[in-house]
């Protein structure tokens, strides 16, 4: 009899768990998609400082720069923030090439 009564609140909160997952799981797509565009976005600067183009790498470390802000924002939105972090040490990895290439 006493199992009755928790039972309902059991149920409900466990939608309520489901949900805010589904609305959590588009922003860690989003910062999926944020993590791939930047490492494509890595292999083309890797292309440019290959041909010489200085100035278009350092254009790139910035798009890069972006695109990991962006991935970091969307995933502290959906809750994972291990990820963030280590985001975190992206950014750094990406001041150091930026002083390599001599774009600060």
């Amino acid at each position: 009899m006493r199992h009755t009564r928790f039972a309902p609140l059991l149920a409900a909160g466990l939608a309520l768990m489901a949900a805010g997952s589904a609305v959590a799981a588009p922003a860690c797509f989003e910062g999926r998609r944020k993590i791939e565009e930047a490492n494509a976005l890595r292999f083309q600067a890797r292309e440019e400082a290959r041909i010489g183009n200085h100035d278009r790498v350092c254009d790139t470390l910035d798009e890069i720069g972006d695109r990991y802000a962006d991935a970091r924002d969307a995933f502290e939105d959906c809750g994972a923030g291990a990820l963030a972090i280590d985001l975190r040490s992206e950014s750094r990895n990406l001041r150091i090439a930026k002083k390599v290439n001599r774009c600060d």
